[in-house]
């Protein structure tokens, strides 16, 4: 008998919808915390976090890696991993225009991600 179990269900991470109940209503299943993790792990950094402030607040939407590498005490290369690592947890696109690569949010997961941690206040009697 196999020990994997079923296999993962997928949770559509891009979706306007939440992918599940925030998680002070409901407890997170462990399918859509395997899938959610490396979302929260990759902002659990401070640059990275940054990072994400100035792509996602960024006019028209995107910014250029030439403008958010100036803006850390960093070299090129490590900025270039923090922003790999964003891109690999679905949190950023990446589209390369002549030399320089340009970034953009993506709202549909952010919006996941800040659903998942709403908390609703209780009501006072």
């Amino acid at each position: 008998m196999s020990k994997q179990g079923a296999p993962l269900a997928l949770v559509d991470l891009t979706a306007d919808t939440p992918c599940c109940p925030p998680l002070a209503q409901r407890r997170v299943p462990a399918e859509t915390a395997a899938v959610l993790a490396p979302a929260f792990k990759a902002l659990g950094d401070p640059v990275r976090l940054q990072l994400i402030s100035m792509i996602a607040s960024a006019e028209g939407g995107e910014a250029c890696v030439c403008d958010l590498t100036p803006a850390f005490d960093l070299t090129g290369p490590t900025i270039s991993h923090h922003l790999k690592t964003l891109r690999e947890a679905g949190l950023v696109d990446a589209e390369r225009r002549g030399t320089w690569v340009y970034y953009r949010a993506r709202p549909a997961i952010l919006r996941q991600l800040a659903a998942l941690l709403t908390v609703e206040p209780t009501p006072t009697a």
